[in-house]
């Protein structure tokens, strides 16, 4: 399960400890913006202690430094010996990235004894125009793809744009981009994960943007502060009446099985509302 995935700056001991009793899902040490340029080598052995580190039973991504730096390949080849769930890929601009990348996963689980395959990856995948005119791509991109996260701050500087936000949320070209991200996820056969949210004191609006993440389809949403991982948890975690739905759903489907349709409460039920319920309880642990 997957709800919360909360950035971590790759050279700060004191917040990877502090990250790793909070009850985020997964955890992303941060090689690429949270790091100074001048830190960002020294920054790896600092990254590849961690993963030595007890997880305590989350999952632990690194997030790299995008091909563009010259900094990916030593990035990859300082932290793959401490066998990190999976690679997060910045300013990742379709499919050919992630099969580049997975081909450079290849040899170092090779190398490190990891099972073949076994690393994930989850590209930032909207963070300039043309990457977001490729999310197509993603759906033949491979099966290391674990997820696609839309992310609106650099996607700005690409377009030049002066703010991606007005009071009521993103403007026009931020939402294509984020809409855009979900269906190619869903059409990948992968999680959509939102945007971090950048006002850290305003939890209400983070509650807000949460809440209209998860009715639109997103699975998760990253996060840059600890105070919003139960808020995210919470509202990404399906509710008792949901649960209870699909459980109705699943046993009735299966009580019919050879019909593909069956009435509850007067409502027709049929395979969409079937992949619908089986989500909710994946969602909910089962």
């Amino acid at each position: 399960m997957m709800r919360s995935l909360l950035f971590v700056p790759g050279d700060s001991t004191r917040k990877f400890d502090k990250a790793r009793l909070t009850n985020a899902d997964l955890l992303i040490l941060d090689l690429e913006d949270s790091v100074a340029e001048e830190q960002k080598i020294a920054a790896r052995s600092e990254v590849a202690m961690k993963l030595q580190a007890d997880r305590a039973g989350k999952l632990v991504y690194v997030r790299v430094n995008d091909f563009g730096t010259g900094l990916t390949a030593g990035d990859l080849a300082a932290v793959m010996p401490g066998r990190p769930d999976g690679i997060m890929l910045p300013k990742s601009t379709g499919g050919d990235d992630i099969r580049r990348l997975s081909h450079m996963l290849d040899a170092l689980e090779a190398v490190e004894g990891i099972a073949a395959g076994e690393t994930g990856i989850i590209p930032v995948a909207t963070e300039s125009a043309g990457a977001v005119l490729g999310l197509q791509s993603y759906i033949s991109a491979g099966p290391r793809l674990r997820g696609l996260l839309w992310g609106g701050e650099d996607l700005a500087a690409d377009l030049g744009a002066t703010e991606n936000r007005e009071d009521e949320g993103y403007t026009a070209p931020f939402l294509l981009a984020r809409n855009l991200c979900l269906m190619a996820a869903t059409a990948a056969g992968v999680p959509a994960i939102d945007a971090v949210y950048t006002n850290i004191r305003d939890l209400s609006g983070l509650a807000a943007e949460t809440r209209q993440a998860r009715r639109d389809g997103f699975a998760a949403k990253a996060l840059i502060h600890p105070a919003h991982i139960d808020i995210v948890n919470a509202i990404f975690a399906p509710t008792e009446k949901e649960l209870a739905w699909a459980r109705q759903v699943l046993a009735a489907l299966e009580e019919h099985t050879g019909t593909g349709v069956v009435s509850i409460d007067g409502m027709m039920i049929d395979k969409p509302h079937e992949r619908a319920a089986r989500r909710i309880i994946a969602a909910a642990g089962g």
